[in-house]
C-alpha cells in the first residue's frame, strides 16, 4: 500500500469472521498492514453467503442506514447525506510519476481528460486521512472477481472497507466471497482500500445515518501498483471500487499492457427471425439510453434482443481473431429516474426483488417512486422524498435525486443472454458509438474503416444533462464515453485502439454511430426511439452480413434509400433525419479540431490527425 505510518496502536484487531492465516501471504500482508494503519475494532473476511448478507442488512437496519421496503421481496432503501450523491470528478485522481502518463499536457488550461496528482501530494493526502480512520468500526475484507470466476478474461480484487453498504452492494455487483478467494490462490489481485472517513466516536452527528466525510473525499488510483484508495464517500461510484475505479480506470491500463480493451460499453445479443445471432458493444455518455438499449424490447416482429451487460465490456481478440467480450459485473447499478414500463420494461421486471435502492422517494405503502416512473400513485398513497421529507408535486424539486440508483442482480433480468457468464466471452461483430445530439447528426452512419471508426469514437460529443456535475444543456466532448474513466493518457489510448488493426488475423468489428435524439425546428424528436431502435440495429446486422445497401456521405455510410425498414412506422421524415448540412459540419469539424489541438496536443496520433483532415476535405466538397 502507499506510505505506511507507524500506527500508534500496533495491535492487530480481532478477526470476527474468517481465517487470516489461511490467506495467501500477499493478501494477508495487505490486510494486516492496513488494519494496523486504520485501526478498526474488528476484521470480518466476507464469504458472500446468504447468511452473511442477512447479517449485514440487519446491521444497516439497526444503524438506520437502510430500511426494508415492505411492498417488495428483499428490497431496501438507503438515503444518503445530501453532500454524498454522485461520482466527484474533481476529487478523482490518478497518481503516476509523470503527469503525461495520466493525461496529455493541454496546450492551454487544464486537462479535461483526467486528473493527475503527484506522488508527493498523494503521500501527504494519504497520511492526513487514513491513520485511525476506522476506529470503532469493522473492517470488512471483500474478495471479488470482476468477470465470471475462472474466466481467462476475469481479474480478482480485494476491497477493504468500513461500510456495510459497500459489502451488500458489492455482493450484487461482483462475484464476491469464498469462490473469489479460491480463484485468487497465490495470483495477483488489485488492492482496494475504502473508508467513509468517520471514526467512532463521531465528532459531528450524521445526516440520514449516512457516514461520509465530504471535506476530505478523495478517490485515488495508483495504476503502477494496481491500487485504488478511496476516502470520505459512501456513494456507489466512489466506494464500490470494482465498478468504474477497477473495471475502467485500472483495467484500461492493464488492458493496454496486456493487449485488450476495457470499455464503458453495454453488450447485447440480437437474433434475427432466421435464428442468426450477432453481438454488439455500444458506448454512450450518461442519459443517452444505454441501459434502455441493452434491455430493449424490439418492435420488429421476429427479432430478439438479449442483454449481456449494460455498462462495462472487457474485450480481447482470441486465437481465431474474434473480439471476445465479457461483462465484468454481476449486477446493474442503474439510474432510477426515467426508468418506466414504457422506457425500459425489462429493467422494471428486474428490480423489484433483492435490490438496494438509493436516494429514490418512498411511497407510504412501502414502495419506491421517482420522476418518469409513469405510474400514478394509488389514492391515499403519499410520498417521502429522498431528503426524507413529505413530498407533493408543488414542492418545486424532484422527489428522487436525479442520480438516484437501483443496485440489482443481472441474473434477474428476464432477457439476460444465455451466454452472459460464458468464460470465453461473446464474439463482438459491431461497435456502436452514440450521443444526444439535437441537431446536425444523422440517425445512423457507419465508419469507412477501423481508423475512421476510432476517429468517430474520439470525436464523440453529447448534450450534457443534470446527471453530470455540469449545469445547463451544452454539447460536451466525451470521447468513447470514457472521458471521466480513462486510466492513462488519452493519446496513448487512441494509439492502443488503432493498434488492434495490426493484430494478426483480427476480425475487426464494423463501427457505427447513432443519434436517437435529433429534433425538428419545433423541438420535437424526429425518431420515436425505444423499441423502434431495433430497425437501426437490423440495418447494422444486415450490413455485417453484407446484405443491406448503403451510400457514402462526407461523414460515413448511411442507409441507401429504402434500406432502413420503416414498415408500420408513420410520419418519419427521413430527409431531415439524415440531412448532412455543410454549415453544421464545418462548425463540428472546427470544434473537434480545436478540442484535439488543445486537449490531446502532442499526443494525438497522426492517424487521427489524418482522419480529421480527410473529414474536413469531404465537408468542403459538400
Amino acid at each position: 500500500m502507499p506510505p505506511q505510518l507507524k500506527a500508534e496502536v500496533n495491535v492487530m484487531p480481532k478477526v470476527v469472521q474468517g481465517d487470516l492465516q489461511s490467506l495467501p501471504p500477499e493478501a494477508r500482508d495487505f490486510i494486516e498492514s492496513n488494519a494496523k494503519l486504520c485501526q478498526p475494532e474488528s476484521i470480518h473476511i466476507c464469504d458472500g453467503s446468504e447468511e452473511e448478507n442477512k447479517k449485514i442488512l440487519d446491521i444497516m437496519v439497526e444503524q438506520g442506514m437502510i430500511k426494508k421496503l415492505s411492498k417488495y421481496e428483499n428490497c431496501w432503501l438507503a438515503l444518503t447525506d445530501p453532500r454524498d450523491v454522485a461520482r466527484i470528478e474533481s476529487k478523482t485522481v490518478i497518481i503516476t510519476q509523470e503527469q503525461r502518463d495520466t493525461t496529455p499536457i493541454p496546450k492551454t488550461g487544464t486537462s479535461q481528460l483526467g486528473r493527475w496528482m503527484s506522488e508527493e501530494d498523494f503521500e501527504k493526502a494519504f497520511n492526513t486521512r487514513f491513520p485511525g480512520c476506522m476506529q470503532g468500526r469493522t473492517m470488512y475484507v471483500i474478495p471479488f472477481s470482476m468477470g465470471p470466476i475462472g474466466s481467462p478474461l476475469s481479474k480478482i480484487g480485494i476491497e477493504l472497507t468500513d461500510s456495510p453498504y459497500v459489502v451488500a452492494s458489492m455482493r450484487i455487483m461482483t462475484r464476491m466471497g469464498t469462490a473469489a478467494l479460491k480463484a485468487l490462490s497465490n495470483g495477483e489481485f488489485v488492492k482496494c482500500l475504502h473508508s467513509v472517513g468517520c471514526p467512532l466516536p463521531l465528532k459531528d452527528p450524521l445526516i440520514n445515518n449516512w457516514p461520509c466525510n465530504p471535506e476530505l473525499t478523495l478517490i485515488a488510483h495508483l495504476p503502477d501498483r494496481r491500487e485504488i484508495i478511496s476516502f470520505g464517500s459512501g456513494y456507489g461510484g466512489n466506494s464500490l471500487l470494482g465498478k468504474k475505479c477497477f473495471a475502467l480506470r485500472i483495467a484500461s491500463r492493464i488492458a493496454k499492457e496486456e493487449g485488450w480493451l476495457a470499455e464503458h460499453m453495454l453488450i447485447l445479443g440480437i437474433t434475427n427471425p432466421e435464428g442468426e445471432k450477432k453481438y454488439f458493444a455500444a458506448a454512450f455518455p450518461s442519459a443517452c439510453g444505454k441501459t434502455n438499449l441493452a434491455m430493449m424490447n424490439p418492435s420488429l416482429p421476429g427479432w430478439k434482443i438479449e442483454c449481456v451487460g449494460d455498462d462495462i465490456a472487457w474485450m480481447k481478440f482470441d486465437e481465431q481473431g474474434n473480439l471476445r467480450a465479457i461483462n465484468p459485473e454481476n449486477g446493474f447499478f442503474g439510474v432510477a429516474p426515467g426508468t418506466s414500463v414504457k422506457t425500459n420494461p425489462n429493467a422494471i421486471k428486474t428490480i423489484f426483488k433483492n435490490t438496494i435502492f438509493t436516494n429514490v422517494a418512498e411511497t407510504s405503502d412501502g414502495g419506491v417512486y421517482w420522476e418518469g416512473i409513469d405510474e400514478p400513485l394509488p389514492p391515499g398513497v403519499t410520498l417521502t422524498s429522498w431528503k426524507n421529507k413529505d413530498w407533493t408535486p408543488d414542492n418545486g424539486e424532484p422527489c428522487a435525486h436525479p442520480n438516484s440508483r437501483f443496485c440489482t442482480p443481472a441474473s434477474q433480468c428476464p432477457i439476460v443472454d444465455p451466454a452472459w457468464e460464458s468464460p470465453e466471452g461473446v464474439p463482438i461483430e459491431g461497435i456502436i458509438f452514440g450521443g444526444r445530439r439535437p441537431a446536425g447528426v444523422p440517425l445512423i452512419y457507419e465508419a469507412f474503416n477501423w481508423q475512421h471508426g476510432v476517429f468517430i469514437g474520439a470525436a464523440m460529443r453529447s448534450e450534457a444533462t443534470a446527471a453530470a456535475e455540469h449545469k445547463g444543456k451544452i454539447i460536451m466532448h466525451d470521447p468513447f464515453a470514457m472521458r471521466p474513466f480513462f486510466g492513462y493518457n488519452f493519446g496513448k489510448y487512441l494509439t492502443h485502439w488503432l493498434s488492434m488493426a495490426h493484430r494478426p488475423a483480427a476480425k475487426l468489428p464494423r463501427i457505427f454511430h447513432v443519434n436517437w435524439f435529433r429534433k425538428d425546428s419545433q423541438g420535437k424528436f424526429l425518431w420515436p426511439g425505444y423499441g423502434e431502435n431495433s430497425r437501426v440495429l437490423e440495418w447494422m446486422f444486415n450490413r455485417i452480413e453484407g446484405k443491406a445497401s448503403a451510400k457514402p456521405t462526407a461523414i460515413g455510410y448511411i442507409p441507401a434509400d429504402a434500406a432502413l425498414n420503416l414498415k408500420g412506422l408513420e410520419d418519419v421524415n427521413l430527409t431531415e433525419l439524415f440531412d448532412i448540412s455543410k454549415e453544421f459540419w464545418e462548425k463540428e469539424v472546427e470544434e473537434i479540431k480545436q478540442y484535439f489541438e488543445v486537449q490531446v496536443n502532442a499526443d494525438l496520433p497522426y492517424e487521427i490527425e489524418r482522419e480529421m483532415l480527410a473529414l474536413e476535405m469531404r465537408i468542403k466538397q459538400l
